[in-house]
């Protein structure tokens, strides 16, 4: 007998084929029949003619630390995603060393809850292992981080490794290959990524391609130099001999708007030499990430301590305060220095500063903007998140109707005023991007976030409704679905995601989190 039954379901499968009317039954984690179902079960639900499809799958995540904090586990299953990929933009948890394990715990701050992080682990295998005893909400699909590994290594020197240095970055990178991770990570923006040349990048990739893995980046600068970015990212992937992920492809600033017509056009021809290089976007204007990246590199080379140490002194701060903007008036990220807007802090005594924008706090403290983002980072040692404004809104539907695209939230859960994709991805997509604008058609967009990361990622048992599938699966209403957090007031859970089920077992029923958690870590030699 079946566990549940779903029943009067417009099922979309997630291969892009139009919806059909139909019945499925669910049995021990697992589609067990979709079609006319007849019999019974504990649980039945109608669908009522709402869609049903695969769960979503998150294709760029950070879940790395807040997957532990167990007050808030229900944001991304509301918005329907059963599976998130960890480990993005060359930050991980792990590999830990004894010499720099605090330095990657003080760069990380601004995204580890207050609790329920214990880093009592060293080697990535040990970290997927407290990751799968936590019962995460999600499924988890592991990528390492470069910077992690570098950090774990050389800390945050600016500098090439030496040969003995680049051997031990190598070995890490095996064991956490063979300890299941689905790839190699780079956030080449940030330190110590940054800091990284393009052959050392390539050494650890070449390690990933031994184990079938890919190569996932937060490129070297998404502005003035974003073609240049999509070229690196194409040779790496080419000499390592492994897939490529673009992550969270935009043009930023507005001197770059219109570049990802160029930036795809590269993307395409590529493919057709034969490189296997997708992209994923989250559908929003704003990026967000920590403050400290406004500064220059060589500003945070050493770590946090050496970051607030040259704060404080006056002659490196004038220097600092001098490069923090171009004559655009835009933070090296892109986006106007004054319309940043604080996500998070540290300090109890500046709590009262989420939620506002830097010119904001500048007029309530009579400082310089340029001033109060230095001040901050002193005052909080550097845990201080921001929202970036940079994109343009042309480029975000131009890149999402693309072929090449696949979704990702790239959310950072944070106690006060986080980013409104944390809660509203996939929600937005289907609301205002194919109800509302049609500028996907509904099938489409389901594949983009089914279907087409499972099979990135080699998922072949997710990503579609069939029988003997992992049973993840949303119903959702078409007619309402849509996101609801703002900028100014995210913290809110979006509308029609009646049900999500994870690995067979109710997460979310009519619209509430039941407390279920039933996601795994997945494990890509396992898979394989």
């Amino acid at each position: 007998m079946a566990d549940i039954i779903i029943r009067n379901a417009r099922i979309l499968d997630g291969t892009g084929n139009p919806w059909y009317r139909g019945d499925l039954a669910v049995q021990d984690g697992l589609i067990c029949s979709v079609g006319s179902v007849t019999e019974s079960a504990p649980m039945i639900i109608d669908a009522d003619d709402m869609c049903v499809c695969p769960g979503f799958i998150d294709m760029h995540a950070h879940p790395d630390l807040t997957l532990f904090y167990k007050r808030v586990q229900d944001y991304k299953l509301r918005q329907g995603i059963t599976t998130e990929v960890s480990g993005n933009c060359g930050f991980t948890a792990a590999p830990l060393s004894t010499a720099n394990a605090e330095a990657l715990k003080k760069y990380t701050a601004f995204i580890t809850p207050p609790e329920g992080v214990d880093w009592q682990w060293q080697t990535f295998h040990q970290y997927l292992q407290a990751v799968e005893a936590s019962n995460p909400p999600t499924n988890i699909v592991p990528l390492v981080g470069q910077g992690t590994i570098r950090i774990a290594v050389m800390g945050f020197d600016q500098r090439s490794p030496t040969s003995s240095e680049l051997k031990a970055m190598r070995s890490l990178t095996r064991e956490a290959m063979e300890a299941g991770s689905f790839g190699i990570s780079t956030g080449l923006v940030y330190v110590p990524g940054a800091y990284a040349e393009t052959d050392e990048i390539i050494s650890l990739s070449q390690i990933a391609s031994e184990y079938d893995g890919l190569y996932a980046t937060h490129m070297r600068d998404e502005g003035d130099r974003l073609l240049e970015s999509i070229e690196e990212a194409i040779s790496i992937g080419l000499i390592a001999k492994l897939p490529v992920q673009i992550s969270h492809h935009k043009a930023t600033g507005q001197r770059n708007h219109g570049k990802v017509h160029q930036s795809l056009k590269l993307i395409s021809q590529a493919r057709n030499q034969g490189l296997d290089i997708t992209v994923d976007q989250y559908p929003y204007v704003a990026g967000s990430t920590t403050l400290q990246a406004v500064l220059p590199t060589w500003a945070q080379e050493g770590g946090v301590e050496q970051v607030v140490h040259r704060l404080r002194n006056a002659n490196t701060r004038k220097i600092i305060l001098h490069e923090l903007q171009n004559e655009d008036g835009e933070v090296r990220l892109g986006g106007l220095l004054e319309d940043i807007l604080i996500t998070s802090v540290s300090t109890k005594d500046n709590m009262c500063l989420i939620g506002l924008t830097i010119k904001e706090i500048s007029n309530l403290r009579d400082r310089s903007p340029q001033d109060v983002i230095l001040d901050l980072l002193i005052e909080d040692n550097c845990a201080v998140g921001m929202i970036l404004f940079s994109l343009s809104e042309d480029d975000v539907r131009t890149v999402l109707a693309s072929s090449h695209t696949m979704i990702g939230t790239d959310g950072i859960y944070q106690i006060g005023n986080p980013h409104p994709r944390v809660y509203g991805t996939y929600p937005r997509i289907l609301g205002r991007y194919v109800r509302e604008s049609g500028i996907l058609r509904l099938e489409e967009a389901i594949r983009k976030m089914t279907s087409f990361p499972a099979q990135k990622l080699g998922l072949h048992n997710k990503g579609l409704i069939r029988a003997g599938a992992d049973a993840d699966i949303v119903i959702f209403n078409p007619n309402t679905v849509i996101d609801v957090g703002t900028f100014q007031n995210p913290n809110q859970s979006p509308l029609g995601i009646e049900y999500v089920l994870v690995n067979g077992q109710p997460s979310i029923v009519r619209g509430e989190f039941t407390g279920t958690t039933a996601g795994r870590v997945l494990n890509k030699i396992r898979i394989n």
